[in-house]
């Protein structure tokens, strides 16, 4: 699953950044395109070692089946594994927040997403330089299943808890935030239902988050941890690809609304494109010309089809 779920997640992002930088109106990648790339970095790492490092070290395994140096490396590559999970569930955060601040200009919500993106770098940062530190000295985090050297860690469990119920409850909020702006969109009340939809797809993954907190729960009572280890990679995994791919929903939507122009009629005005609010034209003039250049691509442009959006891209 991880290889096939992974090989969906780096097709979509290519798409969508190959899109964005030769296809839309401003030809360039925004921050929350940079971050995403980053981001799948980071997945096609975490990919490698699920494959060629836990799974082949023991994930699925009786713990008591495994000799000593096997369960080393096991745990050596679980130590890298969480680190990594930790920055991309940060990253995905951070490049929604960047995304809703291209779509939304009003000062009230941007100040908002603002401290929603401020937010999600301090708690990535945080939690990953605790993942990082969590034992003294670091090798005692591999070390303390074959050796008595003498060392110390956190409550791994309580660390996993704390981070999964910060994560679901940031989660929420980003599916909250633009839903709260949907209402004031001058559209069709079937574009704005298209937009809700898009917007509650978020919510599958934090449906996905509080099963892999349930599997933590669970976790921690565990006797077999390379075995029970198990359900936690199958809940991660699912967890960052879906996460990355909701990243990606708005940009396949345009392309699709290129390739088939007939998916945006019903707007409002009767016009398919450049529907409009006259609270996002006064905020407009507000932004820099690169913010005026990606708002551009939800809104009306005339000439080449592959140069004209609907104002429901992000439906």
């Amino acid at each position: 699953m991880s290889i096939s779920l992974g090989t969906i997640t780096v097709l979509l992002v290519l798409i969508r950044v190959a899109f964005k930088q030769f296809f839309s109106t401003a030809q360039s990648l925004g921050p929350d395109d940079k971050v995403i790339l980053g981001t799948l970095a980071l997945r096609i790492s975490c990919t490698i070692i699920n494959v060629q490092g836990l799974a082949a070290h023991g994930l699925g395994k009786d713990v008591w089946t495994m000799d000593p140096s096997e369960l080393t490396t096991f745990v050596k590559f679980l130590y890298v594994m969480e680190i990594l999970y930790l920055a991309e569930l940060s990253l995905i955060k951070l490049s929604l927040s960047l995304f809703y601040l291209f779509i939304f200009p009003g000062a009230i919500i941007r100040r908002l997403l603002w401290g929603t993106a401020i937010f999600n770098i301090l708690f990535g940062v945080a939690f990953v330089v605790t993942a990082v530190f969590q034992c003294s000295p670091i090798s005692y985090y591999w070390t303390q299943y074959v050796e008595h050297s003498g060392g110390n860690c956190v409550n791994i469990n309580v660390f996993g808890w704390a981070n999964a119920a910060i994560s679901v409850a940031a989660d929420i909020w980003l599916i909250a935030l633009p839903l709260s702006q949907v209402r004031a969109l001058n559209l069709h009340w079937k574009k704005k239902l298209g937009v809700t939809v898009m917007f509650l797809t978020g919510a599958f993954v934090t449906i996905v988050s509080i099963l892999r907190l349930r599997s933590l729960i669970f976790f921690a009572n565990s006797s077999n941890p390379t075995w029970d280890q198990w359900s936690i990679a199958y809940w991660s995994t699912i967890e960052v690809n879906v996460g990355m791919i909701c990243t990606c929903l708005p940009s396949l939507r345009l392309i699709l609304l290129r390739l088939f122009p007939q998916l945006g009629s019903g707007s409002r005005s009767g016009r398919s494109y450049g529907v409009q609010s006259q609270a996002q034209t006064n905020a407009s003039k507000r932004l820099s010309n690169k913010e005026q250049h990606h708002l551009s691509d939800l809104e009306s442009s005339k000439g080449h089809p592959w140069q004209r959006i609907d104002t429901e891209s992000i439906s």
